[in-house]
């Protein structure tokens, strides 16, 4: 004789629902890793920042040993750039754009020398 097995499922989820997850994240770690006047080692993290493509991950990164600087200059943006013009435009009477440039002294190794020639 065939027996007919009947098996109920849940109709709800027995954990807590997991939709309100919003700031809950943790940061980004993004912002200025070495400041004015620290020397540096070739590879090493400057900065991190969410709108740049320079390395993989978005950070800019010293290419060569040296004494990190910083400089601003004021930002005047071009007539065709639709985004920074209205930008511009928006800020109160008066108010001034800048922006910053990261400037990397190198540093020559002591004691090193050049071979000009075999003698």
């Amino acid at each position: 004789p065939a027996t007919a097995l009947a098996v109920r499922y849940a109709s709800k989820k027995t954990s807590g629902s997991s939709k309100n997850l919003s700031g809950k994240s943790s940061g980004r770690c993004l912002g200025i890793k070495k400041v004015e006047g620290h020397y540096v080692h070739a590879g090493n993290v400057l900065a991190t920042h969410a709108h740049v493509g320079l390395g993989k991950n978005k950070c800019l990164y010293a290419l060569e040993d040296g004494l990190v600087h910083y400089a601003k200059d004021v930002y005047v943006p071009h007539p065709r750039n639709t985004e920074a013009v209205d930008l511009a435009t928006r800020l109160p009477k008066g108010a001034v754009l800048y922006k910053t440039f990261v400037h990397l002294a190198p540093t020559k190794p002591e004691d090193t020398f050049k071979l000009v020639a075999m003698l």
